[in-house]
């Protein structure tokens, strides 16, 4: 673990669901998901020290990210705490059988009160690009949108990712006019290192109980974004 000062109480506020086998985090935007060899701090780290001291282990804990987040999106971030609950996990996702939901705050509105949003998507220079099929290292991206609210400036979507793709929701929504608050990268007219994006909700078969789980985050109490959504 990174030599930075990870208190394992500071987590328990943010901790969403804890078993024997699974930890769910509501990830504050603007932390990296997992180190990246930048010794800045992360997620996984702080959630393995709080492991640590829960348990009361002294050695070594397993905990591994099943998914991982934008550092500048918020919301559930799942850890598996045993590796029969990691490959039971990793293979429901590679089925498509967990169902990620975010809310968006998006700049203008969106064409349609609602859609399915079907893209090709390359990824270069830290950005994913709108492709065409058949280009070289496209993939398809798949989401599904529903206007929940609009106000002057914004419109709030609840957005259904069925595919995992780099940037996805950033650059889908952005292909339709309507940027994510805050992701200049992406074309919106104010930049901020949080965007408006919210990993509100996964929804899983629990890898050992095998009953269906429903993990909601609550929206980042110090965000810039959320306050009277």
């Amino acid at each position: 673990m990174s030599a930075l000062n990870y208190i394992a109480e500071e987590l328990e506020p943010l901790i969403l669901f804890a078993d024997n086998h699974l930890l769910a985090v509501n990830k504050p935007a603007g932390m990296l998901c997992q180190d990246s060899g930048t010794g800045k701090r992360n997620l996984e780290d702080w959630a393995r020290e709080w492991v640590r001291v829960d348990k009361g282990k002294p050695g070594s804990v397993f905990l591994n990210a099943v998914h991982r987040i934008d550092r500048s999106v918020s919301g559930v971030v799942l850890f598996a705490r045993t590796s029969k609950a990691l490959a039971r996990l990793n293979e429901d996702i590679r089925k498509r059988a967990c169902r990620k939901i975010y809310y968006a705050l998006v700049e203008g509105t969106p064409p349609k009160p609602s859609d399915q949003l079907n893209h090709w998507l390359t990824h270069e220079h830290h950005r994913a690009e709108i492709s065409r099929e058949g280009a070289v290292g496209a993939q398809r991206a798949v989401l599904s949108y529903k206007l929940l609210k609009k106000t002057d400036r914004f419109s709030l979507l609840e957005v259904d990712l069925e595919t995992g793709r780099y940037h996805q929701i950033r650059a889908q929504l952005s292909a339709i006019g309507c940027p994510i608050a805050g992701d200049e990268k992406y074309g919106a007219s104010v930049a901020n290192q949080e965007i408006a994006l919210h990993h509100r909700r996964l929804e899983l078969q629990h890898p050992t109980r095998k009953e269906l789980l429903q993990i909601e985050a609550p929206y980042p109490a110090d965000s810039p974004w959320w306050s009277g959504v």
